[in-house]
C-alpha cells in the first residue's frame, strides 16, 4: 500500500514538471545552457535568442562605425565621385543580403549540410582559382581576391572558411576509427590544407590562411587526434610560415616594421598604418573624443573601414568601447563553442565539431584582427568579424552562425525527446 502511494506521488511530480503551458512551452527538470533561476525548472525555447541578439547588436554597432569612419573618405581625390554615404549604403545592403541568406540556411537541416559538406569544399576550390585567372579575378593593389559580381565583389576566400568548417567536421567524424593512424586520418586532411594554402598564397592572402588553418587544426584537435601528430602538424606549419617570411622580402620587411614601428623609414613606410592605428588608440583614451570626432580617419589611417575599424572604435569610444567588442567575441565564441558542445553530448559528432571551428574562426579572426590593431601581431589583411565593411565577409559570417544556429535549434528538439 505503502509502495503504491510512493509511485503516485512520485508520477504526479513528473507530470507536474513536465506539463505544457498555455502556449505549448515544455518546462524540463534539467539544466542546460539557458540560464534559470534557483530552484525552478529551465524553460527550452526554440532557439538561442541570446545568440541572435548579441549577434545583431554587433553587426549594429560596426554598421555604425563603418559609417562614422567612412563618411570623410570622399575628401580624398581617389574617392571624389563617391556620396558620404556610399560605404553606409553598401554595407545596409551587404547586412540585408547576409540575414535573408541567413534566414535561409538556418530552414536547411544539419544532415543535409553534413552530406554537401565535401561538395562546399570543393566549390570554394573552384572559386579559389577563378580568381586567379586574368579578367575573371578582380584585382586591387597588387593582390587578386575578389570575383565581381555586379551587386557585390565576392571574395572566395571567405567561402573557403565556411567549406574548411564543414569538410574537416564531415572528414573527422568520418575517421574517427582510424584517427590514431597518421596518414589515414591525417594526411588526406594535410594535402587539402596545402591546396587550399598554395592558392591563397598566390593571391596573396596569408591572413585568410592562417585564420583557415586555425579552423581545420583545431577541428582536428578536438575530434581526437593523436596529441603528438597534432603538434607535428603544427611544427610543420610554423616552419612553413617561417620559411615564407624568409624567402619574402616583402613579408620579411613587415615584420621589421612590427618589431620596430617607430623607425623613421618603418614609420613612413610599412608601419605606416601601424602607428597610426596606435596613435588612435593613445587618442581615446578612456572613453573616448566621442562618437564621429576621429581624426585618423581622416586620411592618416588608410583602411580604417575595414582591417582598422577597431582603432576607430578606439579613439571614438576609448577602452571602454574595445573593451566591449573583446567581451563580446569572447561571449560569441564562448557560446558556440557551448553549443558544439552540447551537440556532441548528444551524439552529433559533425553538428558539435562544426559550431566548435566556427566558434574558432570567429574568436581566431577577432584575435589577430585586434592583434594587429594594437600591435601585438604583425599586419594582416584581414576584417573584424561582423563589424568590418566587407560585403562577402558579412554574408559568410551570416551563413556559418545560422547553421550553428540551427544545429542549437535540432539540439533542443533532442533534448525535448523529439527528432531533429
Amino acid at each position: 500500500m505503502n509502495m503504491s502511494l510512493s509511485l503516485q506521488s512520485i508520477g504526479a511530480r513528473l507530470q507536474g514538471l513536465w506539463r505544457r503551458d498555455a502556449e505549448g512551452s515544455i518546462d524540463v527538470p534539467v539544466r542546460d545552457w539557458v540560464s534559470s533561476s534557483a530552484g525552478q525548472p529551465t524553460r527550452i525555447q526554440g532557439f538561442d535568442q541570446t545568440l541572435v541578439w548579441v549577434v545583431l547588436a554587433m553587426m549594429g554597432l560596426g554598421l555604425l562605425m563603418v559609417y562614422s569612419a567612412s563618411i570623410a573618405m570622399p575628401d580624398n581625390p581617389r574617392f571624389s565621385n563617391y556620396l558620404p554615404t556610399h560605404f553606409l549604403t553598401r554595407h545596409i545592403i551587404s547586412i540585408a543580403f547576409g540575414l535573408i541568406a541567413g534566414l535561409i540556411a538556418v530552414q536547411i537541416p544539419v544532415s543535409t549540410w553534413e552530406r554537401y559538406a565535401p561538395w562546399l569544399f570543393v566549390v570554394a576550390l573552384v572559386l579559389l582559382v577563378a580568381v586567379l585567372i586574368p579578367h575573371v579575378g578582380k584585382g586591387v593593389n597588387g593582390a587578386r581576391r575578389w570575383l565581381p559580381l555586379g551587386v557585390m565583389n565576392f571574395q572566395p576566400s571567405e567561402l573557403a572558411k565556411l567549406g574548411i568548417a564543414m569538410y574537416a567536421a564531415s572528414y573527422m567524424m568520418r575517421k574517427m576509427d582510424v584517427k590514431e593512424n597518421f596518414f589515414q586520418a591525417v594526411w588526406p586532411m594535410a594535402v587539402s590544407l596545402a591546396v587550399v594554402g598554395v592558392l591563397l598564397l598566390a593571391e596573396p592572402d596569408m591572413g585568410a590562411f592562417m585564420v583557415i588553418a586555425a579552423i581545420a587544426m583545431g577541428i582536428l584537435f578536438l575530434g581526437g587526434v593523436n596529441g603528438r601528430m597534432f603538434f607535428l602538424i603544427v611544427a610543420v606549419l610554423i616552419g612553413a610560415f617561417v620559411l615564407m617570411i624568409t624567402f619574402s622580402e616583402f613579408r620579411r620587411e613587415r615584420i621589421f616594421a612590427y618589431l620596430n614601428p617607430w623607425e623613421e623609414k618603418y614609420a613612413q613606410g610599412k608601419a605606416y598604418q601601424l602607428t597610426h592605428s596606435l596613435i588612435a588608440f593613445g587618442r581615446g583614451e578612456f572613453f573616448g573624443q566621442g562618437l564621429g570626432s576621429s581624426l585618423e580617419k581622416l586620411h592618416y589611417l588608410p583602411e580604417a573601414h575595414t582591417d582598422f575599424l577597431l582603432a576607430v572604435i578606439g579613439e571614438e569610444l576609448g577602452f571602454a568601447g574595445v573593451a566591449t567588442v573583446i567581451i563580446a567575441f569572447f561571449w560569441l565564441s564562448r557560446r558556440l563553442f557551448h553549443i558544439g558542445r552540447q551537440a556532441i553530448a548528444l551524439d552529433r559528432i559533425f553538428a558539435g565539431l562544426y559550431a566548435q571551428g566556427i566558434g574558432i574562426w570567429m574568436g581566431g579572426q577577432a584575435f589577430i584582427n585586434m592583434g594587429v590593431n594594437l600591435g601585438a601581431l604583425p599586419t594582416k589583411g584581414l576584417t573584424l568579424p561582423l563589424l568590418s565593411f566587407g560585403g562577402s565577409a558579412i554574408l559568410m559570417n551570416c551563413v556559418s552562425l545560422a547553421v550553428v544556429l540551427r544545429i542549437d535549434i535540432e539540439n533542443r528538439q533532442l533534448m525535448r525527446g523529439g527528432r531533429a
